[in-house]
């Protein structure tokens, strides 16, 4: 299982090392990784597997959403199924 996670906000120093150290923590690997730095608004867009995933989906939704909360930034994972069936035409 993969999931899509996206982050968006204020760019500050740390952001990817911030959110991927949750990831390595949660068992979520990383495969791929795109961020821009849009004037001072840092995006970023992560595909992750979620196989060694430690903790229950919904619980590592909520991981990524209070480290969002922590520092000013909008941080949402999604399931690859569902995102496939959103962009599905």
């Amino acid at each position: 299982m993969k999931a899509v996670i996206t982050v968006t906000g204020k760019d500050t120093m740390g952001i990817i090392a911030k959110v991927s150290a949750v990831c390595a923590d949660k068992g979520a690997n990383i495969l791929d990784i795109t961020q821009s730095v849009l004037s001072e608004y840092f995006a970023m867009i992560m595909l992750a597997d979620l196989t060694s995933l430690k903790i229950p989906f919904a619980d590592f939704v909520d991981v990524l959403e209070e480290l969002g909360k922590e520092n000013g930034l909008a941080i949402h994972a999604m399931h690859e199924d569902i995102f496939n069936t959103m962009h599905h035409i």
